[in-house]
């Protein structure tokens, strides 16, 4: 993709999530459609369905020939990464949106043939969208965001997933306590724009395509590093425990989720 489609392309996503974030904000004090999903804490609301479908229907008119992933289901049956990939999470952290009306995200990434092109997050009650890639830079807003500080485990907070952390999987409560401190705040996007914008030195949680794509690319392109929960590769479509951190942090971990 040259620079010209780049860019072309990170002002349409933008225009889009800027669309998307406003017609939340217009529903977001009315009665809600909630449903559960896998269990009674994994929900899916009216609003998650009908901004999954806004934004494929954009990609489709924008993007005829790529596949789309959604967490709703109004994409494709995606079951591999060659081509154009598409990967979208309308409403992440549905259950603070639901509860709070605040802490949840929107996320979309494009990949091609495996390879992360382009990741948008948008905090949407703060109105903070953090975008790009490798060939782009990464942006919050308008500003270019610099190479992440390198620090490690105990000298910084540490997003983590609560489930893991009451069940101890993988030493998860050592990772807490060689930490400052943990923070549980219930959204994949905004744990990772906490770790982007350096307010975190590292996040774990199990997370599926549209929970990590869109931060994965991010995250590489400023010097992040994000792999399995073990320190192996992170497939595009793997659905796995994944380890965000600076690459200081991420070495601490491992040292202790080997131990």
């Amino acid at each position: 993709m040259d620079n010209d489609e780049l860019s072309r392309t990170v002002k349409v996503v933008r225009s889009w999530l800027m669309e998307a974030r406003d017609n939340v904000l217009r529903q977001i004090d009315s009665r809600l459609k909630v449903a559960t999903k896998s269990s009674r804490s994994d929900l899916v609301t009216n609003i998650d369905r009908s901004n999954e479908q806004f934004i494929v229907n954009k990609i489709r008119e924008f993007d005829s020939k790529a596949k789309i992933l959604g967490e709703e289901g109004f994409g494709d049956q995606v079951t591999n990464s060659d081509g154009r990939v598409w990967i979208v999470d309308p409403i992440d952290g549905t259950m603070n949106f639901v509860k709070q009306r605040n802490h949840f995200a929107m996320m979309i990434s494009l990949y091609i043939n495996g390879d992360g092109v382009l990741g948008f997050i948008m905090d949407v009650m703060n109105n903070e969208l953090l975008y790009g890639g490798p060939d782009f830079g990464v942006f919050l807003n308008s500003n270019q965001m610099t190479k992440a500080n390198n620090l490690k485990l105990k000298d910084g907070l540490i997003g983590l997933s609560g489930p893991m952390v009451i069940h101890n999987d993988f030493n998860m409560q050592e990772i807490a306590n060689t930490s400052l401190g943990m923070r549980v705040y219930g959204s994949a996007g905004i744990d990772m724009i906490a770790v982007l914008k350096g307010e975190l030195v590292g996040y774990i949680s199990y997370l599926k395509p549209w929970d990590f794509g869109a931060g994965r690319i991010l995250a590489e392109t400023i010097g992040l590093k994000i792999t399995t929960i073990d320190g192996h590769q992170l497939g595009v479509l793997s659905s796995e425990p994944v380890l965000l951190a600076t690459e200081n942090a991420h070495h601490d971990i491992l040292t202790i989720v080997k131990k």
